[in-house]
């Protein structure tokens, strides 16, 4: 590693990481005068900043979710582009979140720090997959960074999905989906199935929906989620989670309740929810994840931004890898996985 700390680059800051020498933030949870941002989320991506650096589709994503008018300015970096700030090298590299997620990979003088933002290594039809960076330090993430968070194939849930239509077909089949990324993510995964009928969305999903259709992920038919109880016998409708538990969700005949998120893999969670059918469905790493990432990495430190810190860097340090807890608070606010 360089002679000059990590710190000296990035540092935790109450408004988020910081860099010193290129003066600006990356994912700050509160308005900056310079700020990158890795994607899309509300927990990552806020408005306000005077200058927002971001892939061309998190841009776009945050326009639509603030307005046009969200940051003073903004500069679109593509995958591998990069921009330089005061000696301070800033490219982005694809993270497999959802779509436009980026790493933000910051060099130095030498040394080379990688910001994930959220990632996971799963496959995703609707964004490019992770691409590992070697550096010096890794800042990840730990949302499900525990030994029980082992996901199965993404593709279960939609067969899980399909297999339940097939069971109940006089029923309607409404499946809470968060509406940047989720929604997206399970229609395209019922089309790779073979579903090819149209499926019905709430109207909170239909712009980030058309956003990706613009982006080129093709989504097939959509309808909106209007009429009668008759017209939804045997159909699928996505709807945000809270709509599931609001009284706009009886408009459906005897629905079953399905939640698409890895906090599904723990049944008590389904439970509260009275999930009737929970799929396993999360947009980011499980245990195996990020363990074999940070494997493949073998970086110098480790930086975990948020989540179960301590299960993940007790594994780094068994492993030999140095880790600290930056302890950012304002991630995971709208529970987004």
């Amino acid at each position: 590693m360089a002679l000059i700390k990590p710190t000296d680059l990035l540092c935790p800051k109450p408004e988020g990481l910081y860099c010193a020498p290129g003066d600006f933030y990356i994912d700050p949870v509160r308005p900056v005068a310079r700020a990158v941002i890795t994607h899309g989320h509300s927990d990552h991506a806020r408005s306000g900043h005077g200058a927002v650096v971001a892939t061309p589709q998190t841009l776009d994503i945050m326009a639509v979710r603030y307005g046009e008018g969200f940051a003073a300015a903004t500069q679109p970096l593509g995958y591998g582009e990069t921009a330089t700030r005061d000696g301070v090298e800033i490219s982005l590299a694809p993270a497999g979140h959802i779509l436009g997620s980026a790493q933000a990979v910051v060099r130095w003088k030498g040394l080379t720090m990688v910001v994930s933002g959220d990632y996971k290594r799963s496959p995703d039809p609707t964004c490019p997959p992770f691409e590992p960076v070697p550096c010096d330090v890794f800042v990840t993430e730990a949302t499900f960074g525990l030994p029980v968070f082992r996901f199965p194939p993404p593709q279960e849930a939609a067969q899980a999905l399909l297999h339940s239509l097939q069971q109940f077909p006089e029923r309607a089949h409404l499946v809470g989906v968060y509406a940047l990324g989720k929604a997206q993510r399970l229609i395209a995964l019922l089309r790779e199935a073979g579903f090819d009928q149209p499926i019905h969305v709430h109207g909170a999903l239909e712009r980030l929906n058309a956003l990706y259709e613009q982006w080129g992920v093709k989504l097939g038919t959509l309808a909106p989620a209007t009429g009668s109880k008759a017209d939804f016998g045997g159909q699928i409708i996505l709807a945000p989670p809270s709509a599931i538990e609001d009284r706009w969700s009886r408009r459906f005949p005897d629905p079953i309740n399905a939640f698409a998120s890895g906090w599904m893999r723990v049944r008590a969670r389904a439970r509260q929810r009275h999930i009737e059918l929970p799929l396993i469905l999360s947009d980011h790493a499980d245990w195996d994840e990020l363990t074999s990432t940070i494997s493949e990495l073998r970086p110098q430190e480790l930086w975990i931004t948020h989540g179960r810190e301590e299960a993940l860097g007790r594994w780094a340090e068994l492993n030999g890898i140095a880790a600290r807890p930056l302890d950012i608070v304002g991630y995971e606010d709208d529970e987004e996985t």
